[in-house]
């Protein structure tokens, strides 16, 4: 089966951090709208969310076998875990691959807006755009472009990380996070 990872899980490192996966595939999901929000409180941070609705987010479709999906439901508290059908996906790589197995995602639609007491963190962006960035510049940059919610509090914790599964992003890497998303936070 398949979780579609849709922010840090996108970043093999970080997501190592929680389980053994098998491969992965870049991908695009149809019906789903992307956000920073603040999930349930118990997060020390306002990470991403999904929800149904108009649009689309780029991610990976990560291989998981039963014991990997328990290890992410524990990781992913705070979210609902549904299934999304094949038809809504979009593999962005030639592969054979067949989606006849279940996917699921994590989705949210209670999440509060990023606030000063939960906000949107660097080293969270840099995870998931250091992800981004392994599998393309341009990747990267549709995940800057279909995130809503980059005006609300921002705060950069390089110095101190907040984020707990920071993971895999090197010097190189924030350069060009630091280019991406210049001009989307630049009013905070």
């Amino acid at each position: 089966m398949y979780i579609f990872g849709y922010g840090s899980l996108i970043n093999k490192y970080s997501r190592n951090r929680t389980g053994n996966t098998g491969k992965s595939y870049p991908a695009l999901v149809h019906g789903l709208q992307r956000s920073w929000g603040n999930v349930d409180g118990s997060y020390p941070i306002a990470p991403l969310v999904v929800k149904p609705g108009q649009g689309v987010c780029n991610g990976v479709l990560i291989e998981v076998d039963e014991k990997g999906l328990r290890d992410f439901d524990q990781r992913e508290h705070g979210y609902q875990r549904i299934q999304i059908t094949a038809q809504q996906i979009e593999l962005l790589e030639n592969t054979q691959l067949t989606l006849s197995e279940p996917v699921w995602v994590y989705i949210n639609n209670s999440a509060l807006p990023p606030c000063q007491q939960f906000p949107i963190t660097q080293t969270y962006v840099d995870t998931v755009l250091a992800g981004c960035l392994s599998i393309s510049h341009q990747f990267a940059e549709m995940f800057v472009a279909t995130t809503t919610g980059w005006q609300y509090p921002y705060q950069n914790d390089r110095h101190a990380p907040k984020y707990g599964n920071l993971a895999g992003v090197y010097d190189t890497d924030r350069k060009q996070i630091d280019i991406l998303i210049e001009n989307t936070i630049s009013g905070n």
